[in-house]
């Protein structure tokens, strides 16, 4: 193949071509050190000089201050599913969980370990098709704390306006859309985010922690699963997954010199906006999966009126370059991520690829 294809998996996902330009050019000479940005030492001023302005620059763009504090951990969202309650709960404690999906479902039953999740709303009756309203919640008296999942990538749906908890601090695992749009960072005690969707590559995972939350972390846990320690040692208690985090760097300066997150909403939108519409526009030959008032900007889920069909629709557009487009195994059917990278001639493309298989197959 001689040319890039357009990429709709779910993750590992596309990336910036000038990013991966910009690490191609210094892979073998990082910052004229002589050395791969791979080779360098993590306790070296060149590596920790990176690190540190990875923060700077994720903290501008999610226009935070100096009472949150970001770390570079590994193990994905899903060891944070384990460690956010066993760093906050307890078996006197309780904390409340948004059921929207599978992922949002793992958390939950992960949270069970460690003491009392109260599942304040469960969608999975209703196929997860949409996100609930303020007054369906049945938040528990105290809880320490409310996790929600803001994106569901399997589903398709996404939180439009966060609910409101108080002084309970929301956790929230972001790893389908972090950094896709503006939001108040305030209430949130913790974020976390998988970097293989909307940050980079595989092999990082995203911690951003509200200091007066951080204070309240245990501290008799294993080492390697505290909050503090990461946070004492700036990510570097251990060997962190540097070139992960170098990768991380470049998408974030990409989306700072794109104009940051305003920007990125008005171009997420536009790029949804082609496929849904055709979605809408195909007279029952497309069904999208998610209600309107809760469809996602960052995937796009969709069936066809038979499983031949969409067989059928997957492969030609394979055939031109439109890859990824299979649905999770759980639900079936079609699946657009459109993640910050994603460009939109290839969300063009495939809005022209399915006008023309409608076309050919109603």
């Amino acid at each position: 193949m001689n040319k890039r294809v357009f990429n709709f998996y779910p993750g590992p996902a596309t990336l910036p071509l000038s990013v991966l330009e910009a690490a191609r050019e210094e892979l073998i000479n990082f910052n004229s050190t002589g050395m791969s940005v791979m080779e360098i030492s993590h306790r070296s001023k060149q590596y920790e000089t990176l690190q540190n302005e990875a923060e700077a620059r994720l903290k501008r763009l999610l226009n935070m201050g100096d009472n949150f504090k970001v770390l570079f951990l590994q193990g994905g969202a899903s060891s944070q599913f384990a460690m956010v309650p066993m760093n906050f709960l307890s078996p006197d404690k309780t904390a409340d969980y948004l059921i929207t999906g599978s992922f949002a479902e793992k958390a939950y039953q992960e949270a069970k370990f460690f003491g009392n999740a109260h599942p304040a709303l469960d969608l999975s009756n209703e196929q997860h098709r949409r996100l609930p309203s303020q007054d369906e919640l049945k938040l528990s008296a105290s809880p320490v704390y409310v996790h929600l999942t803001s994106n569901n990538t399997i589903y398709g749906t996404q939180w439009q306006t966060f609910p409101n908890t108080g002084d309970i601090p929301l956790v929230a695992d972001m790893s389908s859309d972090i950094l896709s749009r503006p939001f108040n960072a305030e209430p949130f005690g913790l974020i976390y985010a998988g970097a293989q969707k909307n940050l980079g590559p595989a092999g990082v995972t995203i911690v951003i922690i509200r200091k007066d939350m951080l204070a309240k972390a245990k501290t008799n846990l294993p080492t390697m699963y505290r909050y503090d320690i990461h946070a004492k040692n700036n990510s570097l208690y251990n060997t962190p997954p540097t070139f992960s985090i170098y990768m991380v760097s470049l998408v974030l300066k990409w989306l700072e010199d794109l104009g940051g997150l305003k920007q990125i909403e008005i171009m997420n939108q536009e790029k949804a906006g082609l496929i849904y519409n055709e979605i809408d526009n195909s007279s029952g030959f497309y069904q999208g999966h998610a209600e309107k008032n809760s469809r996602s900007l960052m995937n796009i889920t969709f069936r066809l009126p038979n499983e031949e069909l969409e067989t059928k629709f997957v492969q030609e557009a394979t055939e031109e370059g439109l890859i990824g487009l299979k649905g999770h195994r759980s639900v079936g059917g079609l699946r657009a991520s459109i993640y910050n990278a994603m460009s939109y001639d290839g969300c063009k493309t495939l809005a022209e690829f399915m006008k023309d298989f409608r076309k050919k197959n109603s």
